[in-house]
């Protein structure tokens, strides 16, 4: 059954009406037509299950069948501090960050970072929510500006107040993971959704000494994935999803 995203869900008189690229995208490119059935959902975590009474490409009207349930959030609530990659590689860390069940995504400049601006923050967006659709999620992760790594460390308020748990992965040295996580002294589940668990992933070129302990004076610990070298894009996927092992919803 085909799902699509709205910010915004408003149920009039039992009826969800989808217009502009919504519409298009369902109608052009799903080929949905009337009598379809379609799922909607909203960041509010409401889904719909609905059948489609009128479709074109400027306007879909579905009514809706049933409310369902769509409580398939991770009870972490991971942030993905990601230092600007080249090419295509942000897009796919912002994919497969989502479909892992992250909150927030972060980008960052950081002194080796090989990408020094960019607005692309709207495109990872778009890439956030088809991501959140294609994976069944009830939530589409915040994709931020970008921001310095200064900035960043010194202007969040989680991390500014000390109420954020967090990692920077650091290929030459720093504690094991298992290690590090054992020293968070909190326990998975529900409970933990209050602590927001930073994962700082490097660009190509890895960290600074001079970045990594400004991370370490805010409460950062460094971490690494082993004795491997990994590629930015490959450390990024692996933190997310060693998190959600050993304290979300993956164990």
């Amino acid at each position: 059954m085909p799902r699509i995203y709205l910010s915004a869900l408003s149920v009039t008189d039992n009826r969800i009406v989808l217009t502009g690229e919504k519409a298009h995208y369902l109608f052009s490119v799903l080929r949905c037509k009337e009598g379809d059935e379609l799922t909607v959902f909203s960041d509010q975590g409401v889904c719909f299950r609905t059948e489609i009474i009128k479709a074109d490409r400027k306007e879909v009207i579905s009514e809706v069948i049933a409310e369902l349930p769509c409580d398939v959030e991770s009870p972490l609530h991971i942030t993905l501090v990601q230092a600007l990659l080249k090419g295509e590689k942000m897009d796919w860390v912002i994919q497969k960050s989502t479909e892992l069940g992250v909150r927030e995504i972060i980008p960052v400049i950081t002194e080796r970072s090989q990408v020094r601006e960019t607005r692309k923050a709207a495109r990872w967006r778009k890439i956030a929510e088809e991501a959140s659709r294609q994976s069944g999620r009830s939530v589409v992760p915040v994709v931020y500006e970008p921001a310095g790594v200064k900035e960043f460390l010194e202007g969040s308020e989680p991390v500014r107040h000390g109420d954020a748990k967090g990692f920077i992965f650091w290929e030459d040295g720093g504690a094991s993971f298992n290690e590090a996580i054992k020293k968070l002294s909190v326990s998975p589940g529900p409970p933990f959704t209050g602590y927001p668990v930073y994962l700082f992933i490097g660009p190509e070129g890895g960290f600074t000494h001079e970045e990594v302990a400004l991370a370490e004076e805010k409460g950062f610990q460094v971490v690494s994935l082993g004795r491997r070298i990994l590629r930015a894009e490959t450390a990024a996927i692996s933190a997310v999803t060693l998190v959600q092992f050993l304290l979300g919803d993956m164990g």
